[in-house]
């Protein structure tokens, strides 16, 4: 299973008061990029609808795009990849700034799990022997 977590920031979670647009996926992180489905550069603003189970069985649709105007409009300036419809699942998981936002998937599969865990309940940094976390940027960092 791959998994990766992201530590949210005011802006994922909504508390700036600015507009969502979705969790920033680090376009230069090969490993996070290759794990999500592929979009096409070549397509303006391509996107993928991505199947995602909570901890307690809901179903979610999470919309991943990439937001590429800057290579195909004049004035374009976007040039970013996000997972975004996450703002009522967080809202109801009561996510705050500092919460992790973990997402996996078993090698094959077709559904991703989702889920947040709160800063006060995640794991100590593991012993030699544990899990080895690799911090990405943005906030990810992958789970081995």
């Amino acid at each position: 299973m791959k998994k990766f977590l992201k530590t949210l920031s005011a802006n994922d979670v909504g508390s700036t008061g600015a507009h969502m647009g979705g969790i920033l996926i680090p376009k230069g992180d090969a490993e996070l990029l290759a794990f999500l489905p592929h979009l096409d550069p070549k397509e303006y603003n391509p996107d993928e609808w991505i199947q995602c189970v909570t901890p307690d069985g809901r179903e979610l649709r999470l919309r991943y795009v990439y937001y590429n105007n800057r290579f195909h409009k004049p004035n374009g300036t976007r040039n970013e990849y996000r997972i975004t419809h996450l703002t009522k699942f967080l809202r109801t998981e009561g996510a705050k700034e500092g919460d992790t936002f973990e997402i996996s998937k078993e090698d094959g599969a077709t559904r991703y799990l989702i889920s947040v865990v709160k800063a006060e309940q995640e794991p100590d940094e593991p012993a030699d022997d544990g899990p080895v976390r690799i911090k990405i940027s943005n906030g990810w960092r992958r789970i081995h």
